[in-house]
């Protein structure tokens, strides 16, 4: 099901990394004061910072190697999340089901920023020709905002392995 994209906050994959932050920092109040300052820290910033390169590579679209390496940023973030939540097991802050949903939850954003980047020239847009090379110019009357914002099928990101990736892989 193929829908328009207008911002950031309509892309499933910003969603669910705003909803994983938010959840780190419910889980990270409760860890041992002593630990604020480098692990609940660490975890929370990381986590933050998934959702906020992906809305920043959002708005670098209409260069793929930014947008790509925007969004390079936000799948290490992802990673180093899993890392603090792995450090946070370890040391009894956080039980074997929590751990194990927390890191799935991440494992699927993982594949869904991995997933963009090999299909980055769906999303980037050029934004003199307008998207898919409609013809509409940036500067003059004719510019219309509608016309920048792609339409995709987001749900084929969802998949355990993407139809991109393995499209892509088999072209090589």
């Amino acid at each position: 099901m193929s829908e328009q994209i207008k911002t950031h906050r309509d892309l499933i994959v910003c969603q669910k990394s705003f909803v994983a932050g938010k959840r780190i920092f419910e889980l990270s109040k409760a860890f041992p004061r002593e630990e604020m300052y480098s692990l609940t820290d660490q975890m929370r910033r990381s986590s933050r910072s998934v959702s906020a390169n992906i809305a920043e590579a959002w708005r670098k679209r209409r260069y793929e190697k930014h947008f790509c390496s925007t969004l390079n940023i936000a799948e290490a973030e992802a990673a180093e999340t899993q890392v603090w939540i792995e450090y946070a097991s370890v040391h009894g802050y956080l039980d074997a089901e929590t751990t194990k949903q927390a890191i799935e939850f991440y494992d699927e954003i993982l594949r869904m920023i991995v997933a963009m980047i090999y299909g980055s020239s769906k999303w980037c847009v050029d934004f003199k020709l307008g998207v898919k090379g409609s013809g509409v110019k940036e500067s003059g009357e004719n510019y219309i905002i509608e016309n920048d914002c792609p339409v995709l099928d987001q749900q084929l990101l969802l998949a355990p392995t993407s139809p991109t990736l393995t499209s892509e892989r088999s072209d090589a």
